[in-house]
């Protein structure tokens, strides 16, 4: 009985691992891959996109915590600012998306953790949203879950891989075509702009002193 519990619970945890990969291409544009996915009890799907940059590790990872100008790369943002800011790898910041009419626009608070692998010095940056620190504002959706991560691959023949995963619930009510738009576009022109931004010459011989570049 105990080695037949024991299965059932691998065969489980099995089933469960799969059903969390089923990523779907759904668009490629300028070596820029994005994939979605269903997400269980939400009809927003998660989106996942992977990429080549030609930068190093610490050229992204500096323009990701640069939450003041991120609105110069990011799709349809508003306004962003950094809350609090715990260490140089670590920090809470707010940020507001411009969402077309009809639809209010949407705010949130998020949480991001820089952490690199000494052996295989990869990067992971989990960027989840939190609840409160800010007050909501009025006419403005406050975004309750989501989960974002960055994964930066080390530097090899002078570009780093990068892959970058999405999951959100919009609150409220959001028409279909607009939930399609976030899904597809947002991601795209978002990725399409960072390559850009990363070309900027504050960030070519930038230096990180927590990352082994």
């Amino acid at each position: 009985m105990c080695k037949q519990l024991l299965l059932l619970c691998l065969l489980l945890n099995a089933g469960l691992v799969f059903g969390q990969e089923g990523w779907k291409l759904s668009v490629v544009k300028d070596e820029i891959s994005i994939y979605t996915r269903p997400v269980v009890n939400s009809k927003i799907k998660a989106i996942k996109v992977e990429c080549s940059l030609p930068v190093r590790q610490a050229q992204l990872v500096a323009a990701i915590l640069d939450i003041d100008n991120s609105g110069q790369w990011v799709y349809h943002s508003k306004r962003a600012s950094i809350i609090k800011r715990v260490s140089p790898a670590e920090l809470y910041y707010y940020a507001e998306v411009a969402v077309p009419w009809p639809a209010e626009n949407r705010e949130y608070v998020a949480h991001i953790m820089v952490n690199q692998n000494t052996k295989t010095k990869v990067i992971t940056i989990d960027a989840p949203c939190v609840t409160g620190m800010v007050a909501g504002k009025i006419n403005v959706v406050r975004i309750t879950h989501s989960i974002g991560k960055w994964v930066i691959g080390a530097y090899q023949n002078n570009a780093i891989k990068v892959s970058y995963e999405l999951e959100v619930d919009p609150a409220g009510s959001v028409p279909a075509w607009l939930v399609n738009a976030f899904a597809t576009q947002g991601p795209m022109e978002t990725f399409e702009r960072l390559k850009r931004y990363l070309q900027k010459k504050e960030y070519r011989d930038v230096k990180l002193d927590y990352l082994q570049d």
